[in-house]
């Protein structure tokens, strides 16, 4: 039972956090390294595999690849949330926190574990 309830509960952080891509782009856009090209298109996709990666979790069949293309996305935008802190780019409230935009560094790796654990089954 708790697996499921996880399983659901991570599934619903990353179609909202997914769909969040939609809705406020701007923030996402502005922790996109300079170096890479198309912020916007690179937001989009981000959100697209977001999406489509928490469905995939409530789907059995599609769980464990879903699980891993989850878990190659959330390395794949590390590198934003390196610039973000080491930029130290400026949002309101808590998210411009310096101490909050390097604590989100750390706590990739155990919501990569996480995912991780839905990989395995």
């Amino acid at each position: 039972m708790m697996a499921v309830t996880g399983r659901c509960l991570l599934a619903f952080f990353f179609i909202v956090a997914g769909s969040l891509h939609f809705i406020f782009p701007e923030p996402y856009i502005r922790i996109i390294p300079p170096s890479l090209p198309m912020p916007r298109l690179l937001v989009l996709i981000s959100g697209i595999a977001e999406v489509l990666g928490g469905v995939g979790l409530l789907i059995p069949q599609f769980q464990r690849a879903a699980a891993y293309g989850l878990i190659l996305l959330l390395l794949a935008v590390f590198p934003a949330n390196i610039y973000m802190a080491i930029a130290h780019v400026e949002f309101p409230g808590l998210l411009g926190a310096p101490w909050v935009q390097w604590l989100r560094l750390p706590l990739q790796i155990p919501l990569i574990w996480w995912v991780l654990q839905y990989a395995k089954r």
